[in-house]
């Protein structure tokens, strides 16, 4: 027997022993015992421009962005990373309003040393309340308004996938 078939038996023995304990109760088939479903959360639209939406259908709608007139073989290389990435940011822990002002002086710390691509990790919101990345859209929505961003992708997931964002900044 291999190791994994013996791991699933002791697992489901431990579950059924767990499960014939006196103070365990079956729930109901009518469903009248059962946790409320919660609504949904809501969050506003994403403005994007037509090139962005045109990469992106049909997947993750924060995956990467371009700036109107980015070629699209940029935005492949970013994914691919082929641009050295020269400087690193970690947001985790900050408040959504901390993050944004620590980010804006990270790009504009990062034009001033003629940094082209910089990654900042602003984790995937498993801790978060609701299990929301707030700092995740918080902060590819700022990187989508600022003017010294060129283009973004999720890193690749040896530098932290989607927690973490590749930027490719304007030349300075």
């Amino acid at each position: 027997m291999t190791k994994r078939l013996e791991d699933e038996e002791d697992e489901a023995a431990a579950f059924a022993r767990a499960m014939a304990a006196e103070d365990v109760v079956p729930i109901g088939r009518d469903g009248a015992e059962r946790a409320e479903a919660r609504s949904p959360v809501t969050l506003p639209p994403i403005h994007r421009s037509p090139a962005a939406r045109d990469q992106q259908a049909g997947s993750d709608v924060d995956a990467d962005f371009a700036a109107p007139g980015v070629d699209r073989r940029e935005l492949r290389k970013l994914k691919r990373g082929e641009y050295p990435v020269s400087a690193r940011c970690d947001l985790h822990g900050l408040t959504a309003d901390a993050a944004r002002d620590v980010v804006k002086q990270f790009i504009a710390t990062s034009r001033h040393k003629h940094r082209r691509c910089i990654c900042i990790v602003h984790g995937r919101g498993l801790r978060s309340p609701g299990g929301v990345a707030v700092l995740k859209g918080r902060i590819r929505e700022f990187l989508r308004s600022h003017p010294a961003v060129l283009a973004y992708a999720d890193a690749p997931r040896s530098d932290g996938g989607g927690g973490a964002v590749y930027v490719l900044l304007r030349r300075s």
